[in-house]
């Protein structure tokens, strides 16, 4: 079973910090209060919501980083 969206979410914070890329900030964000990926934040999707921040977290790099987007893309189906 794989961890809650936010658990993740927070480690992203605790890890990337102020480096935070200004375009996955809005989407790391919304994630600190999802749990599932068939959650809602308003209108969007925790899946949408999940695959346009690994959109936008290219800067993201790191062992961690490696571990946290693969647990990601697995969560919403992608390779």
């Amino acid at each position: 079973m794989s961890r809650p969206i936010n658990e993740i979410a927070q480690e992203i914070v605790n890890d990337w910090g102020a480096k935070t890329y200004f375009g996955a900030k809005p989407y790391l964000s919304a994630m600190l209060s999802l749990r599932k990926a068939d959650d809602m934040y308003g209108y969007d999707t925790a899946h949408s919501i999940i695959c346009y921040f690994l959109g936008n977290a290219g800067t993201y790099r790191g062992e961690t980083a490696k571990r946290v987007k693969a647990e990601l893309k697995q969560m919403v189906g992608l390779k």
